[in-house]
């Protein structure tokens, strides 16, 4: 396979492979210390069906299931902002922010694998932001005086930014799904820290809320910033695979009528938030 760097701090381009090669499971360590290194792989016009994306998704852990009745393939969830092929089209709105994949829970997810299926015109790329780099990029006084910092992450935060002025019935839907507080240098196993930000990031505890908002949004945009970011331009039959434990991520804005369809794998977590 050929590997080529997409930026200096996230991302490679995989490609020189055959579907055939890609389900082999000589290579899944190889492709596991490749997605742990750079944050975010690109197998660009793969055109996976359904069956070879849950096979290949296989390969790095347990997968989620979907709790939908009769579904043919409940690994995949879609992406689509058509009601009338995604039952969560409202909610995948949200996905137009920053964000890490369940930041309310004590165990995020691994990685997402993404395979695009129709692309939008306009609109519709993701972009990923490497929290490893971010945080080894701080200076040491920083990481210090960021290290024990405690951020409450919840759905309704998130949903407050999609939906600035929400129904009564939004909000209590949005608060039935519990808060969390998370560290905001979330030390791993590997021995690496990444910071954990995002669209659910409501305030950092024990701090007056002026203060917090405003280093909440300092720490957005150092992240961000385009030092430790790549942005995906979607070609059709494209599979993407990133690291939710060590990158944010978005997709731009586009059409609802766009026509943008992605089917989703996602792989469990193994390791919770400390």
């Amino acid at each position: 396979m050929r590997i080529e760097t997409l930026t200096d701090t996230i991302g490679v381009s995989v490609s020189d492979m055959t579907r055939a090669d890609l389900l082999d499971p000589a290579l899944s360590d190889d492709l596991l210390d490749l997605l742990e290194k750079n944050g975010v792989l690109v197998f660009p016009d793969l055109h996976l069906d359904d069956p070879e994306q849950i096979a290949f998704s296989r390969q790095f852990g347990e997968l989620e299931i979907l709790p939908i009745p009769g579904a043919e393939h409940p690994e995949i969830f879609v992406v689509s902002l058509d009601p009338d092929k995604a039952l969560s089209a409202e909610y995948l709105k949200g996905t137009f922010y920053w964000h890490i994949d369940g930041a309310t829970v004590d165990t995020p997810n691994k990685a997402t694998i993404l395979s695009a299926h129709e692309v939008s015109a306009v609109g519709g790329e993701t972009e990923f932001a490497n929290t490893y780099a971010a945080w080894e990029a701080l200076d040491s006084d920083d990481k210090t005086r960021f290290g024990s910092l405690r951020v409450e992450h919840s759905f309704a935060t998130a949903q407050g930014r999609v939906h600035p002025e929400p129904t009564d019935e939004q909000v209590r839907f949005w608060n039935e799904r519990p808060s969390k507080v998370q560290p905001l240098a979330w030390k791993h196993a590997s021995g690496r820290t990444s910071l954990v930000l995002g669209a659910t990031a409501s305030h950092v505890v024990g701090m007056p809320l002026e203060e917090s908002d405003a280093l909440i949004e300092h720490l957005q945009e150092w992240v961000t910033s385009s030092r430790f970011t790549y942005l995906h331009e979607w070609q059709v039959g494209d599979l993407v695979i990133w690291d939710n434990r060590g990158t944010m991520h978005r997709a731009l804005p586009y059409a609802a009528e766009s026509g943008r369809l992605m089917h989703r794998t996602t792989i469990a977590g193994e390791e919770p938030f400390q």
